[in-house]
């Protein structure tokens, strides 16, 4: 398998993740028609802000390129003027502004201008082509959306933690019963209540995985490929018995074709779940052909909504809208859907197998900063449909339309003012026209007017 395969198959367990086991729900809550509309449409939306990243990542590049070689060019000319009066230096400086544009067009011909080389974070490309206050707009986004990512992962894992543990004690020893809500004020353990037991878990994550933001974590390729393997054998499995149950005449599930009331929570999570560009840098640079990058991102994006699509739908027309839970595994972990105790523990506890965050824990500078947010709302609350709605309604929206969108307006501005119009971007995004530019942004906007607007009508219901 080549590097670029490789990339991909990186970029496809990247963006299945977390996400994935809320959207079930989702999709029961918001219907099955209109889930299926906005899942598509959302994957479009976010394949075109890719291949924006895509393009800002090449115009960097360029111009970093492009830098070096007028730095280089004018050492060289220093050197050769070094023994020359200083009339002789205003003359070789004024000779010299007079015949780089005619070296600038024969540079810019070069088609290995806007090769992708150099790995230009989200960051960097920020600080390149925005302005101060739009750099330190992109790092709040930024940092709003990890804090948002980390508070969903402290609370999934304590919460499955506790799903199990306390339905394995308690009178069903076989597991979560698929039709049963529990309160957080239930007995779990003796006096303590569930909502307690949950917090415990919560602490001794915290405890154990705390530490590791820390220290500099390299070197993680078998984990990586153990956390890699184990998932695709829980949604595998999970795909699999949904399947047989509705083969054998036991689906329950009966979704409607729309509810409008499920859609802000389906958005934030689609948009979620479809996230992937501030690690595009890190994913693709490393790839030693880049020739039909465009076309293979596509096929990722088509194998990643046919496999979100396969998982969705076997899940509402097996289980009944009213007992999915919000995190989906937990729905395999009783006796009349699972037989076999070693399937249910090893569904129900997927979410807590190990995990890495490679990408922040590079950059953390305050790690106890950005370890106590997210454990403080996951203290709160593990409503995790909730945290992954608002985290990708919100934060998500920035970072996967706002950002790539300004991102490549500014980029293609910035590389014709700097290399000239003659300059070909070889990655240049199909969406290559303003008005994807601008209706990307316009559609940003609705969905962030939409959602909050749906959150108002939804609290003043209450």
């Amino acid at each position: 398998m080549g590097k670029l395969q490789v990339g991909l198959v990186y970029m496809f367990n990247l963006i299945v993740g977390t996400g994935a086991l809320t959207m079930p729900k989702a999709f029961a809550s918001a219907g099955w028609l209109v889930s299926l509309f906005l899942l598509v449409f959302l994957g479009f939306m976010s394949f075109v802000t890719t291949t924006f990243v895509v393009e800002a990542m090449a115009a960097a590049n360029a111009q970093l390129r492009w830098k070096r070689m007028e730095k280089h060019q004018e050492d060289d000319d220093d050197n050769s003027s070094a023994a020359s009066d200083s009339d002789s230096l205003v003359q070789d400086s004024y000779e010299r502004a007079e015949q780089r544009p005619i070296l600038s067009v024969q540079r810019r011909s070069s088609p290995n201008l806007f090769e992708i080389t150099d790995r230009v974070e989200m960051g960097q490309m920020a600080s390149m082509f925005f302005s101060k206050v739009g750099v330190n707009l992109f790092y709040f986004c930024i940092i709003i959306y990890l804090y948002g990512d980390l508070a969903i992962y402290a609370a999934a894992v304590p919460f499955s933690l506790m799903q199990v543990s306390c339905s394995a004690t308690g009178n069903d020893s076989c597991g979560v019963e698929a039709d049963t809500k529990h309160n957080d004020t239930d007995l779990c353990w003796g006096p303590l209540r569930r909502g307690d037991v949950y917090r415990v878990y919560l602490a001794v994550f915290t405890l154990l995985l705390g530490p590791f933001t820390f220290f500099d974590v390299q070197k993680t390729k078998y984990l990586q490929i153990l956390t890699s393997l184990m998932r695709w054998i829980a949604f595998a499995i999970m795909i699999v018995l949904a399947l047989v149950r509705i083969g054998r005449g036991r689906g329950e599930g009966h979704p409607p074709l729309a509810d409008l009331s499920g859609v802000r929570n389906l958005f934030g999570v689609c948009v979620y779940s479809f996230m992937c560009q501030h690690s595009l840098p890190s994913l693709l640079t490393p790839v030693s052909s880049k020739r039909h990058l465009t076309r293979l991102v596509l096929l990722d994006y088509v194998l990643i909504l046919a496999f979100y699509g396969l998982l969705s739908f076997t899940a509402i027309f097996s289980f009944r809208g009213d007992s999915l839970l919000d995190m989906y595994t937990l729905n395999f972990a009783s006796c009349d859907v699972v037989s076999v105790a070693a399937v249910r523990f090893f569904l129900g506890l997927f979410p807590g197998f190990p995990s890495t965050y490679p990408w922040v824990v590079d950059r953390v500078v305050f790690p106890t900063i950005t370890l106590l947010p997210p454990v403080l709302v996951a203290f709160c609350t593990h409503d995790l449909e909730s945290l992954v709605g608002i985290t990708g309604a919100y934060a998500g929206t920035g970072i996967q339309y706002v950002i790539p969108a300004f991102l490549v307006y500014l980029c293609r501005k910035d590389t014709q003012q700097a290399l000239g119009p003659r300059a070909a971007n070889k990655h240049r995004s199909p969406f290559h026209h303003t008005f994807w530019v601008g209706f990307v942004l316009l559609w940003a906007f609705s969905c962030f007017f939409f959602v909050t607007a749906n959150i108002i009508l939804s609290e003043t219901k209450i």
